[in-house]
């Protein structure tokens, strides 16, 4: 009893080591962090955890929580229970030797088999020096038989000689020992790439990026996710491979309906079966889609509830998507009683960037549920960018702002906000003092900095001198 109890107290505390991707690096945290909140469990790195790094070591952690984060992120590649680790090999080998034996001998044992692997990141090593290092462990318990094809243990050695590929150091920096619990889920990156889709447009979103902003959003089985600027449902497509029922609204009626001309260049006008629902029905989650509509984002048209349990979005910034809203600055007579001909077409004005968002928060603020999170692009003109800029609600609490560079001078930042409180009578004119809209103030604010940013790269290349004076 006394021998079961210490063993169960000794698995408690162990250490996880996640192996992640080495790209969308500021993504990554807060996807982790995002899917541990799923599970109640707070973030614990150790003491000299590095948030650029390929590994992190993390504390506080039962194998459920590991395998409940791999079975979500895209931005990890695998992760382990870690037995051992040091800046050596001498020191590895000190480490796996302190491992309590009681936590290896359920996977040591004679009637098991395993298979060890060795993984270096950053550098690639020969065969022979690979079973050098498998041979050199021997000093660990294994009893049981070696299955290469089927084992029921995997086993990895992993070395870590930094993140530099024009400065490989001969010995790692790093090494690493551990059980492998389980992959990520970086094959949905591959498996819904944008390229293979059926219904696609000038801006969809890449596969990966629609998985990260689901993740950080905490989407979960059974929520109502809504896109306000759908466009052809990438987003929708993520949250639905996580078990959310999904709907969204766009102000283009030939995206909604997959009419008009086609994004691809071998087609030139759209299948009768292109649209958002058809993508859903692709990677077999059509149950999840309750619909999407045609409607202008900066008018209301839903009862004034508590209806998503996240709003995800990719609003258009009028680079490659005019930014547009119903209405008209001249004096248009409606048609009788208010009734509009099945052809017509609603008259359009400019939508500003700093109404768009002001629109989005305050509409997140009434139909977010307690908790619920609203996940956004932010485009910014990085000469100019400053933290003050990310719009404030006074019933969203901002979580993450992460930064995917577009050019060397502009960029876009993924804002990631949770409800708080719901909203008071007042809470709806705090945009009027909020400062931090203003280099989004007119039309076309960020369109006329994003070419003015080419304009001059393009001058300076034509003001280098030529070789040969040509």
């Amino acid at each position: 009893m006394r021998i079961k109890m210490a063993t169960t107290l000794s698995r408690s505390c162990l250490q996880y080591l996640i192996h992640l991707a080495q790209d969308n690096l500021d993504f990554r945290l807060p996807e982790i962090k995002a899917l541990l909140a799923l599970r109640g469990t707070p973030f614990h790195p150790k003491a000299n955890f590095t948030e650029k790094s390929p590994f992190w070591c993390l504390d506080g952690l039962c194998e459920e929580d590991v395998r409940g984060i791999m079975a979500r992120s895209v931005c990890a590649k695998s992760a382990f229970e870690l037995w051992g680790h040091g800046q050596t090999h001498s020191e590895l080998k000190t480490s796996l030797l302190k491992y309590p034996l009681e936590n290896m001998l359920p996977f040591m044992h004679k009637d098991s088999t395993y298979k060890i692997n060795v993984y270096t990141f950053n550098k690639t090593l020969e065969f022979a020096d690979r079973i050098k290092r498998i041979d050199a462990l021997e000093y660990l318990p294994f009893e049981g038989a070696v299955s290469l094809k089927s084992p029921e243990h995997i086993f990895c050695l992993l070395e870590d000689y930094g993140t530099d590929p024009n400065n490989i150091p001969e010995h790692p920096n790093y090494i690493y020992f551990g059980r492998w619990i389980a992959d990520g889920q970086r094959e949905l990156i591959r498996s819904h790439s944008v390229k293979n889709r059926h219904f696609i447009g000038n801006t969809s979103m890449d596969a990966g990026l629609s998985f990260i902003m689901a993740n950080h959003s905490k989407v979960k089985e059974n929520d109502l996710v809504f896109d306000p600027f759908v466009g052809t449902g990438s987003l929708l497509v993520a949250c639905s491979q996580f078990g959310a029922y999904v709907c969204g609204t766009d102000i283009d009626f030939n995206t909604i309906h997959g009419k008009g001309r086609s994004s691809r260049k071998s087609q030139k006008w759209r299948g009768p079966d292109e649209n958002i629902r058809a993508n859903l029905r692709q990677y077999g989650t059509e149950k999840m889609y309750v619909d999407v509509m045609v409607s202008d984002a900066s008018k209301p048209v839903w009862r004034e509830a508590a209806l998503f349990d996240a709003i995800i979005t990719d609003p258009p910034y009028g680079i490659r998507e005019s930014t547009r809203r119903t209405g008209s600055h001249k004096d248009i007579t409606k048609p009788h009683d208010g009734i509009y001909v099945e052809s017509h077409v609603p008259v359009t004005q400019a939508y500003h960037l700093s109404d768009i968002f002001t629109d989005l928060l305050h509409f997140s603020a009434l139909h977010l549920v307690m908790g619920g999170r609203l996940v956004y692009w932010l485009p910014v003109y990085r000469p100019e960018y400053r933290e003050e800029m990310v719009p404030l609600h006074p019933c969203l609490r901002l979580i993450s702002n992460c930064e995917q560079t577009l050019s060397s001078h502009t960029a876009r930042r993924l804002i990631t906000m949770e409800k708080i409180k719901e909203p008071e009578e007042l809470d709806s004119l705090a945009h009027l003092e909020d400062l931090h809209l203003s280099p989004y103030q007119g039309h076309n604010a960020f369109r006329e900095k994003y070419f003015s940013g080419l304009n001059k790269r393009c001058g300076k290349e034509e003001d280098r001198p030529h070789v040969n004076g040509e």
